[in-house]
């Protein structure tokens, strides 16, 4: 359905989007993922014929977007972080201004009454945009990217200013959207993605560096082991010995205590299986392990993890055990600023809900 070969996008001297190729069937919902700065938003604008590429094509539906744009854009359905809102018409003008902008041949009232019942828009259909809510708003601006049943759907930032229960129906509909459209949904809410995406995939500096269906998403990672020790034993020595070890990449201790304990986070090198060779080291010291569990990798670390390997190979600076910090790198700073701002977003949605 989209078909992305070599894509590259300059600004004057710098690369925006650097040969980048992809390909997405019918019916895949893909997750697409970056820090700020990565080339999301220029390669989502290709996409949509809202920008020209430097090199390379993009097929949509077999058709070339340079060659047919109005045909591209007939069979895309945008919705952009801030919805494209005319706040003095009511919704049912808004959504007839947009069927006609789109030249629909649907029924009008059918298809528009369809779209209001899928988004649950149906007891606002006569109200003025300008007086509602800010995730009604946002449900607004889902409706219109509907609007035609386009093959393609692409959502940036769907869910910014909807409440929990919203977002879960948002989510649910992203998925009813999977089975006959294709999806690409762009947030920085990643918890959103791994919900909902089929496919994950993330750009940093202009290229692809990671491309996985979710359910393997932890192959794209390095693949390292991490565990939560309960150590009983000087902190500062037992941290120490940890950090020094050849087999342990990173190691900190939390805040938490356990009695006379202390917690520790650990990651071990690729593939290497510390737990036999601490509780020996620790036995030898007279340092009791009262608690081992091995942990899973969240898609916030490992887009992190993707994220800094692609760092440092632009750099050639490698992370310092147990001192991830911000500061190590501008990139670095902006991943760990998608996951700060997650929890503000989800903060402002209260003041929004209930001003109808």
């Amino acid at each position: 359905m989209i078909k992305i070969d070599h894509l590259v996008k300059n600004y004057g001297a710098t690369c925006a989007v650097d040969d980048i190729s992809l390909e997405i069937k019918k019916g895949e919902i893909v997750g697409f993922l970056g820090p700020n700065g990565a080339g999301k938003s220029t390669t989502m604008n290709i996409l949509t014929g809202y920008l020209s590429s430097t090199a390379g094509r993009v097929m949509i539906d077999g058709i070339n977007v340079l060659d047919d744009p109005l045909a591209v854009k007939s069979r895309i359905g945008y919705l952009p972080e801030q919805p494209p809102l005319y706040l003095d018409m009511t919704v049912e003008e808004y959504l007839i201004f947009v069927y006609n902008l789109k030249g629909c041949t649907m029924n009008r009232t059918k298809h528009l009454e369809e779209i209001c019942e899928v988004v649950k828009l149906t007891d606002v259909y006569k109200r003025l945009i300008r007086n509602l809510s800010k995730g009604f708003r946002q449900r607004v601006g889902i409706a219109q990217a509907l609007i035609g049943n386009p093959p393609v759907v692409i959502f940036d930032e769907p869910t910014v200013g909807l409440d929990p229960k919203q977002i879960i129906e948002i989510r649910n509909l992203i998925r009813t959207l999977g089975r006959d459209h294709t999806v690409i949904l762009s947030t920085h809410i990643l918890q959103e993605v791994q919900a909902v995406c089929d496919r994950i995939v993330i750009i940093n500096k202009g290229k692809i560096v990671a491309d996985e269906l979710t359910e393997n998403i932890n192959r794209i990672a390095a693949n390292s082991f991490r565990y939560q020790a309960t150590i009983c034993g000087p902190q500062k020595e037992v941290l120490a010995m940890l950090r020094a070890r050849a087999d342990v990449t990173y190691a900190e201790v939390l805040s938490a205590r356990d009695g006379d304990a202390y917690i520790y986070h650990i990651e071990s090198t690729k593939g290497v299986d510390i737990r036999k060779s601490l509780f020996f080291a620790l036995s030898a010291k007279g340092w009791a392990l009262i608690g081992l569990e091995m942990l899973g990798m969240s898609l916030e670390d490992i887009f992190i993890s993707v994220v800094d390997k692609t760092d440092e190979a632009a750099t050639g600076k490698k992370t310092v055990k147990g001192k991830r910090t911000r500061g190590q790198s501008p990139e670095r700073d902006l991943a760990q600023s998608i996951l700060d701002a997650t929890a503000e977003k989800q903060k402002s949605i209260a003041p929004y809900e209930g001003e109808e």
